[in-house]
């Protein structure tokens, strides 16, 4: 049931707003963690004394946040599109847990890394390595799977324009096709043609979670009832009255 509080917003407003600002999160998380970890990664693949710990401790904790900011997208969305888009919803649900497990994987690489005499080992490059794989096949695959569960579901329940989904649905194939590509040995994990074709689905994910913060749940009777805004309870009250007043004026 779609219940109302105080304020006046209903149960899936307050989800879909809460999808949007859990999305934003991921972006408030993600780069900064990139940008912290990125020199420590190189130095210690590349056999040189690590940078600086305090970096590597940092982008722990926001990979911890971002893990979190995943699943809590993954659960929102499933309640969201579990009557309309049921399989797509849970198969999201699915893939954003898979995610996150990939990133808190990551996670405890860095915290083992920061240690300085796990950095020094000759098994550090090995413990990088182990890092990226989960970057490629977490942050660098799944979103584009993602995407290709997402962006049909979310417009078909009305909450996005067909504008965003659209971004969604060009980006999941370049990113996958970059995926490939990666563990084809074919292109770099972190390179400018690497960037350029995640770019899509990035703006997809930022178009997205501002939409649902701003706007909420769009088409809030195709979100709850499966149908389209026209179906909505009074209206169905409405028509049903009309053949009682008909026999009342007739008699």
């Amino acid at each position: 049931m779609n219940q109302v509080d105080r304020s006046g917003a209903t149960t899936t407003e307050r989800l879909a707003r809460t999808a949007g600002a859990l999305y934003l999160l991921t972006f408030v998380t993600s780069i900064p963690a990139l940008a912290l970890k990125a020199p420590s990664l190189a130095a210690i693949g590349s056999g040189n004394p690590v940078p600086e710990r305090g970096a590597l401790v940092a982008s722990v904790v926001l990979e911890l946040v971002l893990a979190l900011a995943c699943a809590g997208t993954g659960v929102t969305l499933m309640l969201l599109l579990r009557r309309r888009s049921a399989v797509r919803g849970f198969g999201f649900l699915a893939s954003r847990l898979v995610e996150a497990s990939l990133v808190v994987l990551g996670a405890a690489v860095l915290l083992a890394l920061s240690e300085p005499d796990i950095a020094a080992t000759a098994s550090a490059p090995a413990l990088v390595a182990v890092h990226d794989a989960a970057f490629l096949l977490g942050p660098g695959l799944l979103p584009a799977v993602n995407a290709l569960l997402l962006a049909p579901a979310v417009f078909r329940a009305g909450l996005v324009p067909r504008a965003v989904a659209a971004i969604g649905l060009v980006g999941a194939p370049l990113l996958l096709g970059s995926a490939a590509a990666t563990l084809a040995g074919v292109l770099p994990q972190v390179s400018p043609v690497a960037g350029l074709l995640a770019l899509p689905i990035a703006v997809w994910e930022l178009a997205l979670g501002l939409w649902l913060l701003v706007r909420g749940a769009g088409s809030r009777a195709a979100v709850d009832h499966g149908s389209s805004p026209t179906s909505h309870p009074a209206a169905t009250g409405e028509q049903a009255a009309r053949p009682l007043e008909a026999a009342a004026s007739s008699s």
